[in-house]
């Protein structure tokens, strides 16, 4: 080979390095870009979320805080009782995120497996006595629910509210007939604030919510019904992303004093 020949054969090799070495930088700034891109994406759309009817307060104030935090999104709620949301769900109703008030209510939904990921507790509630203002039957323990002619309201024994309320006659050895059995917390603490019972079971977040229309009487065998709070993005969301977000707000620091401030409980 000729000296001429072997330079030539030099130069060729240096020029095909240097196209390498420009090809993978650029396929690395290619791929930094791809990821800044998906990092640097902000929540829009709509999102739904399905949750306990004790929630309602506490997340259509988070609902608005996620609106502002990120122009362009709407935040849309169903509120009930956790079991009827749960079969909501598991039919196929459209929704991103569910939040349930116990997490056997949650597990009908996991075990469709209709949860994008593991449901995670975010706060907890306990039961409180809601009487009417003032207290005037002096309804001042869980045992004076059980007097004859008090009109005593439940949540259903299938919905959260209503199988912490069971949880609690069991520990304190009482039986209890309520008037009436109500589909969800809500239901059971407007009966008292309409003056159609004496008292109801109902959470403490709801007892502060309604403000001066009731007064609320804790109890000892509440700390032995406290209900776990699991929230979880749902397999089929419609907008994951926002979900997502959601959820981490409900999560954050804010999320939390919000909650606390209704009464909830931390994890």
């Amino acid at each position: 080979m000729t000296t001429r020949s072997a330079r030539r054969i030099r130069r060729s090799l240096r020029a095909t390095g240097a196209g390498v070495a420009a090809l993978l930088a650029l396929s690395g700034c290619s791929s930094e870009s791809s990821g800044d891109a998906g990092s640097s994406s902000k929540p829009s759309g709509t999102i739904t979320v399905f949750a306990a009817a004790s929630l309602q307060e506490s997340f259509a104030k988070l609902g608005k805080t996620f609106e502002k935090q990120h122009p362009g999104t709407e935040v849309t709620f169903n509120f009930g009782g956790s079991d009827t949301l749960a079969a909501s769900i598991t039919s196929g109703a459209p929704a991103d995120v569910f939040a349930a008030a116990s997490t056997r209510t949650m597990r009908t939904v996991t075990d469709q497996d209709a949860t994008a990921g593991r449901p995670r507790t975010f706060v907890r509630n306990r039961l409180e006595i809601a009487t009417l203002p003032g207290n005037p039957d002096e309804i001042d323990s869980l045992e004076d629910l059980t007097r004859p002619g008090l009109k005593v309201v439940l949540c259903d024994r299938t919905v959260p509210c209503g199988a912490a309320a069971q949880s609690a006659l069991r520990t304190g050895g009482l039986r209890l007939t309520p008037v009436s059995y109500e589909e969800d917390v809500k239901s059971a603490l407007t009966k008292v604030v309409l003056k159609e019972a004496d008292a109801a079971l109902v959470y403490r977040t709801d007892v502060r919510a309604a403000g001066d229309k009731v007064e609320g009487v804790e109890f000892p065998e509440a700390a032995e019904a406290v209900n776990d709070y699991p929230i979880a993005l749902l397999k089929d969301a419609p907008n994951p992303g926002a979900a997502g977000a959601f959820i981490d707000l409900v999560k954050s620091a804010e999320g939390q004093k919000v909650l606390t401030a209704a009464g909830f409980l931390t994890p």
